[in-house]
């Protein structure tokens, strides 16, 4: 039936002798509205990368076969606790063997103590000559040397040994473990055994540009611009805004020659483990605009990467103006930096149908939207545009 009343529409529309002349003209009508000064609550998303206060590689400081793990991925850790036993058989003998040399050499020492002894006596009998006296005395000056470097090998050995338990050096949460009992490592393994993560806290990194570190800064030092910074917002990378607020608290002294960036730092508190290290998201920077003009995004048109409006004259006639605008948007609206003063009109739909010096039918986005719910309202009631 459908496909009869189409037909029976296209005869009729000939048999009336359709012509374009007779269609309805496209409208003139076009939504204005006067630019006026106000405040504006924006913001500004900038990347970032997710880091705990401490990333710390564990590698071990002996070589030998794994031969206990004793976390699990994902655990958390307190300082020292044991992490991994590596063999120490080896270790262990050596300790033993550096405790018998000191042994050995302080048997010599008590001998070569007996020897001057004795050697005292003849001297003082003038049996023996000076000589033979100071030989004997540099000799057990050498011994004790050899005590001193027997017993400073012993240390290292023990500390060799001790190394045999590789601990954490803080707390935190561990990291992915690729080395499993009987892997083979040592000081020149390539991957640490794992990485320690202090999430306690959070450092969020994240980059702006030279221009926007300066439109902060350029009052004041950094240390001032970093305590005037407002409270920052964490959007993770499930698009879910973070629980907890964060402060900027750093500002890198060097701008990045390639990119033109300066880094930034944010610090979150991660009581509830929730974020985790080397996670994503997005930093959202509030920016408080005081006495601006604000404009709606879908009234500007972008040509060379910079945006344009139709000003609307006292004839009505549209003329094409660059403007300028903050980076810093809420997604709807633009505030203008330069280009317009308030009280002066703009096209505010509609643009890319324009062109300089069209004159058009201002009305109100009030109007605007009442026409555009009359057709729709008209196209449910099969009527053509236009028709009563």
């Amino acid at each position: 039936m459908k496909k009869i009343a189409i037909i029976a529409l296209a005869m009729t529309l000939v048999a009336c002798g359709g012509s374009k002349k007779d269609m309805p003209a496209a409208s003139n009508d076009f939504p204005v509205v006067k630019v006026t000064t106000t405040s504006a609550d924006l913001s500004t998303s900038y990347p970032a990368t997710i880091k705990g206060m401490q990333d710390i590689e564990i590698h071990p400081k002996v070589s030998g076969h794994i031969v206990r793990v004793l976390v699990d991925e994902g655990a958390t850790v307190r300082a020292g606790q044991t992490l991994f036993q590596i063999d120490a058989t080896q270790y262990k003998a050596q300790v033993a063997q550096c405790e018998a040399q000191i042994r050995v050499i302080k048997s010599n020492i008590a001998t070569q103590e007996l020897t001057l002894k004795n050697k005292e006596m003849l001297l003082d009998k003038q049996i023996i000559s000076q000589y033979d006296y100071d030989l004997v005395v540099n000799q057990l000056k050498t011994l004790r040397a050899q005590l001193d470097q027997a017993q400073a090998a012993l240390q290292a050995a023990r500390d060799q040994l001790h190394f045999c338990n590789v601990t954490s050096p803080s707390a935190g949460v561990v990291g992915s473990i690729p080395y499993r009992v009987g892997s083979l490592v040592g000081p020149s393994t390539p991957q640490p055994l794992t990485t320690v993560s202090n999430i306690s806290q959070m450092y969020v990194y994240f980059s702006m540009t030279e221009k926007q570190l300066l439109g902060i800064t350029s009052e004041g030092t950094v240390s001032q611009a970093i305590q005037a910074m407002p409270a920052v917002e964490l959007v993770m990378a499930d698009g879910n805004v973070y629980s907890q607020k964060g402060a900027v608290t750093a500002i890198s002294g060097v701008i990045d020659q390639a990119t033109g960036a300066v880094q930034m730092r944010a610090t979150f508190d991660n009581a509830g483990h929730v974020l985790r290290s080397g996670g994503t998201g997005s930093i959202k920077m509030p920016v408080r605009a005081e006495n601006v003009i604000l404009i709606p995004q879908k009234a500007t048109y972008d040509i060379q990467n910079k945006k344009f409006v139709y000003v609307v004259g006292a004839d009505n006639v549209v003329k094409s103006r660059e403007v300028e605008v903050l980076v810093q948007n809420d997604g709807n609206n633009y505030v203008v930096t330069s280009g317009l003063k308030a009280g002066e009109r703009i096209v505010v739909e509609g643009v890319t149908q324009l062109k300089n010096g069209t004159k058009i039918n201002p009305i109100t986005p009030q109007q605007a939207n009442a026409n555009r719910a009359k057709a729709k309202k008209a196209l449910e009631d099969g009527k053509m545009p236009g028709e009563n």
